[in-house]
């Protein structure tokens, strides 16, 4: 009796519009993949039939992580860290050597089975243990040997990720890390250190890039913090075009002219001709919107737009509305997290922002980006559940 009542009270509070949202996003994301591989043309059905079994997939992964006690899950922080440590090592070592000699991913099943990129889960892995953390430490996350140790252990993944090389990755990692830190009330004296730190660093890192010789990158290089490729095909592209190839540019370019050619409203669903997969290469994942803005124009970019942005804000909503620690954390966590991610892609699509590999949420193809988002959305519905309006279920609050 007491297990029905209880599922009775989650289904009379679970968030069915987050779940509109999402599911009407995903399904929107499937048709344009379909539309950017041409499966109707026959040319490359592969991804379109997959991208459904991660949609699938991935609405089981939001149920089980909405209605599992995400303070339940946290318990398990220590062992979801080393996990996500071991699991990047295991890429690092054994990975699947993915596309310019990247590697990235572990394949399961041998060649006729499928690959996963830890590099996504740590997004979701570090999340849950910087909650989790945050929550114990709270009485002395401002002991600066506290904090000292924090920023350890968000540092070794986050160059692990980069290491694989997956810039885009580690970036949302330590984003992600530090978001939490500054939500669960790091003082502004070490936000503004931390400041003080960055702007420099970040200054002299991007003299070196411009110099001809680049001592400290080539350092970098050679240590395997960061990789050519990712200095010299798509940093140094972006800062100084004019000194890059052809090639270099190539993608952002004709994303840029993919998204112009669809003017106000677009050509069409698969009317699209510039955005084919030997024009834009990566059309169907990383570059997907300059699929979206010609097919559907400005209107179509700005109406998905507009649902990720509900998406973040009913998020944040959640965070603010929470009383309890830890759901305020992991709340705010993932909607930076889609944040980040989204205006990263789209800035890479339409040139503002160097090409970094960003996927853009519930819309690219790929099975571990789609799980990650998934499983991130089913904690947020999570945590509205666990904390419920002022007027009902008084019996849960905290």
């Amino acid at each position: 009796m007491e297990i029905t009542d209880e599922i009775k009270r989650k289904l009379l509070s679970f968030d069915y519009l987050m779940l509109i949202l999402v599911v009407a996003l995903s399904i929107f994301g499937i048709i344009v993949v379909g539309s950017a591989t041409r499966i109707y043309q026959g040319v490359s059905p592969d991804e379109y039939e997959r991208q459904k079994l991660w949609f699938g997939t991935g609405l089981f992964l939001l149920f089980v992580a909405a209605f599992i006690d995400y303070r339940f899950i946290a318990k398990f922080y220590i062992v979801i860290y080393v996990l996500n440590i071991g699991l990047l090592l295991a890429v690092l070592l054994v990975g699947t050597q993915m596309q310019s000699g990247v590697s990235r991913a572990l394949t399961i099943g041998g060649e006729s089975g499928f690959s996963i990129q830890p590099s996504e889960f740590a997004k979701i892995f570090m999340l849950v243990f910087m909650v989790k953390l945050i929550d114990k430490l709270q009485s002395r996350l401002n002991n600066i040997f506290v904090l000292l140790g924090i920023l350890v252990l968000i540092i070794i993944p986050t160059l692990l990720v980069i290491a694989m090389p997956s810039l885009s990755a580690g970036m949302v990692v330590l984003f992600v890390s530090i978001v939490i830190l500054f939500v669960g009330g790091v003082e502004f004296k070490y936000i503004f250190s931390a400041i003080a730190v960055f702007l420099p660093t970040a200054y002299f890192l991007i003299r070196d890039i411009l110099s001809e010789d680049q001592p400290f990158v080539s350092k970098l290089i050679e240590w395997k913090i960061l990789s050519n490729y990712q200095i010299n095909e798509r940093i140094l592209p972006f800062l100084r075009p004019d000194l890059a190839s052809a090639a270099d540019r190539y993608q952002t370019e004709q994303s840029i002219r993919a998204i112009g050619s669809g003017q106000l409203s677009g050509k069409g669903l698969f009317q699209g001709t510039m955005t084919s997969l030997s024009y834009v290469p990566s059309n169907h994942n990383d570059f997907i919107f300059s699929v979206i803005g010609e097919e559907f124009g400005y209107i179509g970019c700005i109406c998905v737009l507009a649902v990720l942005f509900v998406i973040i804000i009913k998020c944040l909503y959640i965070a603010f509305r929470s009383k309890i620690l830890m759901g305020r954390l992991l709340a705010s966590g993932v909607a930076f997290m889609l944040a980040f991610q989204t205006f990263v892609n789209v800035g890479v699509s339409i040139g503002i922002l160097p090409n970094t590999g960003m996927v853009l949420p519930f819309i690219s193809y790929g099975g571990s980006s789609m799980w990650v988002n998934m499983a991130a959305i089913g904690l947020v519905i999570n945590v509205s559940m666990i904390q419920p309006k002022k007027s009902t279920f008084t019996l849960f609050e905290e």
